[in-house]
């Protein structure tokens, strides 16, 4: 008779984007925006172009993309910067092309410096086209953030999310 051992234990799935934008970024999960890469150097995702990220118009509202740009630069820098508290202080950010209803777009955060008290990050947002993957620039964004500020009490567990999930 042969041994018949259980199988070994499966290793915990990784979370969809879903739940990993909302763990990580609440309001960037309300706009459906969903995480697929979360790492110190490099924050990306995808937003799927519904009516609650547009304007009457039907295209992309630049506060939906100020928000991503925000969104993702500050995730980045407080991962790049040890999970230590930072803070926006500077956003700019250029539209170049609309993005429509029903369109896919891609963004990406970067690092341009990380030092120890300030940090800028480079966001793009690209409209995708689903047949050909080739993207077209929608905005650029350069994101500045004060770094290193301790993390207030009630704030705690701020970083928790994102020692679970990112690539630290």
């Amino acid at each position: 008779m042969k041994n018949q051992s259980s199988p070994p234990p499966e290793s915990e799935s990784p979370p969809s984007p879903s739940t990993l934008t909302k763990a990580v970024d609440i309001p960037l999960h309300r706009v459906g925006f969903l995480i697929d890469e979360l790492t110190p150097t490099k924050v990306s995702g995808r937003l799927p172009i519904t009516e609650i990220c547009c304007q009457p118009f039907r295209v992309l509202h630049g506060g939906v993309s100020a928000l991503v740009a925000e969104g993702l630069a500050s995730v980045g820098a407080h991962m790049a910067g040890g999970l230590k508290r930072v803070a926006g202080i500077h956003l700019s950010i250029n539209h170049v092309k609309s993005a429509h209803l029903g369109d896919l777009v891609y963004a990406e955060a970067t690092p341009f410096s990380v030092r120890r008290t300030l940090q800028v990050w480079d966001v793009h947002l690209w409209k995708v086209d689903p047949s050909t993957m080739k993207k077209s620039l929608v905005s650029s964004a350069r994101v500045t953030l004060v770094c290193n500020m301790p993390v207030p009490e009630y704030a705690t567990d701020a970083g928790e999310a994102l020692r679970k999930y990112a690539k630290l």
